[in-house]
């Protein structure tokens, strides 16, 4: 079991940063993360996904060379840098884990076991 609990959400203006933490607990071996986002009346997208070992990360188009994902192990947590916010990013965003024992990328929300309870990111223009 893991359990996940993300911080760092808020408002900020368009062109701004947030940095959003996951924090993992319980069994957190070999775990691949990954961020999703839901805005109001929408579908949860994929955002970005980062292995086990941090070696590779992907990320979906619409946040791509905006967003950067990495991750500290000693700490059992999960970062997700966003810069150059657009209001367009306002939505609840998740962190999600699941255990792999490849070093492999998920990026749909069904391969994915546990959540976070999501924090608010809302970008105003």
């Amino acid at each position: 079991q893991v359990q996940l609990v993300e911080s760092g959400g808020g408002l900020v203006q368009a062109g701004g940063s947030l940095r959003l933490s996951c924090a993992a607990s319980g069994r957190t071996f070999g775990i691949a993360m990954g961020w999703f986002r839901q805005a109001p009346g929408k579908e949860r997208e994929f955002v970005a996904a980062i292995t086990w070992s941090g070696g590779r990360t992907y990320y979906a188009d619409a946040v791509k060379g905006r967003f950067t994902t990495s991750r500290d192990n000693g700490k059992n947590t999960v970062y997700l840098q966003m810069n150059s916010l657009k209001p367009e990013d306002t939505a609840v965003y998740y962190c999600a884990t699941r255990y792999s024992g490849l070093d492999v990328i998920y990026r749909n929300g069904v391969d994915y076991n546990y959540w976070g309870q999501g924090t608010q990111v809302t970008v105003s223009s």
